[in-house]
């Protein structure tokens, strides 16, 4: 399934259980609504917020909003029948948390099998164990659903004993392996999120870092993050100048058959070619679900 084109600047997490907030995420600009069955979920609500998901994506009312849910890790006595009820839920996608392992990810294809083709599996990348098996992990996309990454650094960094500071800086290899590991195989990847929700300059802050890191956006904690988030993921206007200059330039007859050109004194080669294609199509998509 190709979905490398939609736009996933910002994916907001909602409890499942909490009904007026996901009554909110029907209205907000986010890219994609996280239903949380995990972190956000008591243990004594996991069974009650499996339902209130299945219902709210049944209900539906999300636009061009994609949702997934996120599902209990695999090792808790609620990942395998949250897998099986997911299956059917008709939501995008499943995001299963503290993958650490290419082992985890066909236990997940498994207990997806089920589930329509269009289903895509998303995981968690957050456990020290994960980090020297990205790239094998990031390789079962090419024969399962796997197709985007979410980073979770408070995990890892709650595993590592390490700080979280403003800057990450005890995360800043493990941040670029991911991306490496993600982009090597096709995987779309998400940052993780910023605990500042409060704090706007923090937020913009670290979110800029992830662009720059070439993360496709960023998971949020709150509402007020969408619109920051937004801005900091959407293609600039001399980014969009400089992809339709590229790609104008490979249709004049002078181009045919070169796999390398000049353009504005620059050399430009397919792969930018490539690249220049995937940001207008993101581009035009965010620009058609805001009217």
């Amino acid at each position: 399934m190709n979905t490398q084109d939609r736009p996933r600047r910002s994916a907001l997490y909602f409890p499942a259980t909490n009904a007026k907030a996901i009554a909110k995420a029907r209205t907000l600009p986010a890219d994609i609504v996280i239903l949380d069955l995990e972190d956000s979920v008591a243990p004594e609500l996991k069974v009650e917020a499996r339902a209130a998901a299945l219902a709210a994506v049944k209900e539906g009312g999300f636009g061009t909003r994609e949702v997934a849910i996120r599902a209990n890790a695999l090792d808790t006595e609620w990942g395998l029948d949250d897998l099986a009820a997911l299956a059917g839920s008709g939501a995008d996608a499943v995001l299963v948390p503290k993958i650490s392992s290419p082992q985890d990810i066909a236990t997940c294809q498994a207990a997806l099998a089920a589930a329509p083709e269009s289903m895509q599996l998303w995981a968690m990348i957050e456990t020290c164990r994960c980090i020297p098996h990205l790239d094998a992990i990031a390789a079962m996309s090419a024969t399962t659903r796997l197709s985007l990454w979410v980073m979770g650094v408070n995990d890892l960094a709650k595993e590592m004993r390490a700080r979280l500071t403003p800057e990450r800086t005890p995360f800043l290899p493990v941040l670029t392996l991911a991306v490496a590991a993600a982009r090597a195989h096709g995987v779309a990847i998400l940052d993780g999120v910023c605990n500042e929700f409060r704090n706007v300059d923090a937020f913009r802050a670290e979110a800029e870092q992830g662009v720059l890191f070439g993360f496709d956006g960023k998971s949020l904690i709150h509402p007020d993050q969408v619109v920051p988030c937004n801005e900091a993921f959407s293609p600039g206007e001399e980014e969009l100048r400089w992809a339709r200059v590229v790609i104008e330039a490979f249709t004049q007859p002078e181009a045919a058959g070169k796999g390398a050109i000049k353009v504005e004194g620059k050399m430009v080669e397919l792969l930018h070619l490539y690249q220049a294609k995937q940001l207008v199509a993101v581009a035009d998509k965010i620009a058609a679900a805001a009217g």
